[in-house]
């Protein structure tokens, strides 16, 4: 027995395979830039619409879209041939080249324009050699015709709110409170453009500016309209709309110089303005300070 447990047990042996073993070979590495072997690499393709599906074959198709690629390349030409020179598009992006802390402080001048300290624009020699007014991003003195914009549009709105609260409201509204401004802005617009020709004034400043400059008196109105919704006495009311008025004016005047007077150390067109021309521009400043309170009259009246 004690022999039996004393035995060491027979070695192992392993199975010996009769057929060679067969290791496959990693793939390759694909180079840079390369789609990996096996994969394809998704190639986004272009949507084709099916006119076939609208009654149309391919070429009625290629025949409309080149109708109206021509049609847009021809009204292009148009605005630009007959609207190029009155209202520059290269003027447009000037006047709405603007900042957030502009907005601020424009908003800021427009309503409290009393101590703002200097009112001169500033200009910048452009790349080709000529001198142009800065835009407004760079010069907060420089018109933009962002806030008369967005002006316009809050005023609509706000009359429409106001005539809501007071059970007036009707869609026809909306058209009659823009078509109020838009007169009111013409008339202001031929007033100075008007005063300006009689006065055999020459300066640079383009019709964007006179137009951005008489779109700033719809702040002060919106400021009034905005006190009317709070039910205030018509004794507030009066005030608010005075000074308004009156900060209006004094920035149309302030703003207006150097258009009117312009001074010859910040301008584009230096001139020689004699005494007597000097005296009669500043009387039309004043008067043109003075209808705002008409402008403003009626715009408030909604």
């Amino acid at each position: 027995m004690s022999s039996y447990y004393s035995r060491s047990p027979p070695p192992l042996q392993h199975p010996v395979p009769t057929h060679p073993a067969f290791i496959p070979e990693p793939p390759s590495t694909p180079g840079p830039g390369s789609p990996p072997q096996g994969y394809h690499r998704y190639q986004p393709q272009p949507h084709i619409p099916d006119f076939a599906a609208w009654g149309m074959n391919d070429s009625t198709a290629q025949f409309g879209m080149q109708l109206g690629q021509s049609a847009v390349a021809a009204g292009h030409e148009y605005v630009q041939k007959n609207f190029g020179g009155f209202i520059p598009l290269s003027s447009l992006k000037h006047h709405f080249n603007v900042s957030n802390s502009y907005v601020m402080k424009k908003l800021q001048i427009i309503l409290f324009p009393w101590r703002h300290r200097p009112w001169s624009r500033r200009v910048r020699r452009s790349e080709a050699g000529h001198t142009e007014w800065q835009p407004p991003r760079d010069d907060v003195n420089s018109p933009d015709l962002y806030i008369p914009l967005m002006a316009f549009v809050t005023y609509i709105l706000v009359s429409a709110l106001q005539t809501g609260l007071q059970d007036r409201f009707h869609p026809q509204i909306l058209g009659a409170s823009a078509s109020r401004a838009l007169v009111v802005l013409l008339l202001d617009f031929l007033f100075v453009k008007g005063g300006c020709y009689l006065l055999n004034v020459q300066s640079s400043s383009q019709v964007t500016d006179l137009v951005a400059y008489g779109g700033y008196k719809f702040v002060g109105v919106i400021l009034t309209l905005l006190t009317g919704l709070v039910n205030p006495s018509r004794t507030i009311y009066l005030l608010v709309f005075s000074y308004a008025f009156a900060a209006n004016a004094f920035f149309l005047l302030r703003s207006l110089r150097s258009v009117v007077l312009p001074d010859l150390s910040s301008t584009t067109t230096p001139v020689t303005v004699s005494h007597a021309q000097r005296k009669r521009r500043i009387t039309f400043l004043f008067l043109e300070a003075v209808m705002q309170v008409v402008y403003m009259g009626i715009l408030v009246r909604v």
